[in-house]
């Protein structure tokens, strides 16, 4: 009988840690008015991003399953995808355990920082091919607005127009349109 309890004890917390949502609250930097909410799906695989911060809001969703970023401006109506590489993104349990740092201490010393490089004129709206490759996520996130594929480049990207998103303190992400003179 004790082994039967145990083994469904240990299923138990497996079970929960597989079916969870982890929730943050995450204060803004530098005292800016921003409120960010950050939602895990372990189940999912997925990590939500919101950040309510009037003209500068967006939502980021981390989709670790199919291996894609997509992160929707507001302000600019429109979607941006990047392919996941390993190195450069954490790990989905990395970005709870930074999260859960961040709201706890209110401060983060290891902000990581991601250039993105997108070409204005190459937008796509999104067909079923790309939905199925993307997935239902991203497609609920950027249905309706044109979507562009980014690139990472190494280094700050020297152009005004810059848009901030991702995880403020954790995982900042600017996405820069490219300039042709």
């Amino acid at each position: 009988m004790n082994t039967v309890a145990t083994v469904i004890a240990v299923l138990g917390v497996f079970w929960t840690q597989a079916f969870s949502y982890e929730i943050y609250s995450l204060p803004g930097t530098n005292g800016d008015y921003v409120q960010q909410t950050v939602t895990i799906s372990n189940e999912l695989h997925i990590a939500d991003i919101h950040v309510h911060a009037g003209m500068c809001s967006s939502d980021t969703i981390f989709d670790y399953k199919h291996g894609y970023i997509a992160t929707r401006l507001f302000s600019r109506r429109a979607c941006f995808i990047l392919k996941m590489e390993r190195g450069y993104i954490p790990e989905l349990e990395e970005i709870g355990r930074l999260a859960y740092e961040k709201q706890m201490m209110n401060k983060m010393f290891s902000q990581k920082n991601l250039w993105l490089q997108y070409e204005p004129s190459d937008s796509i709206f999104g067909e079923i091919k790309e939905w199925l490759t993307f997935g239902k996520p991203i497609e609920k996130l950027c249905k309706g607005v044109p979507v562009y594929k980014v690139r990472k480049v190494e280094g700050a990207i020297r152009a005004g127009g810059c848009a901030k998103a991702g995880i403020l303190g954790i995982l900042g992400i600017s996405i820069c349109g490219k300039i042709n003179i």
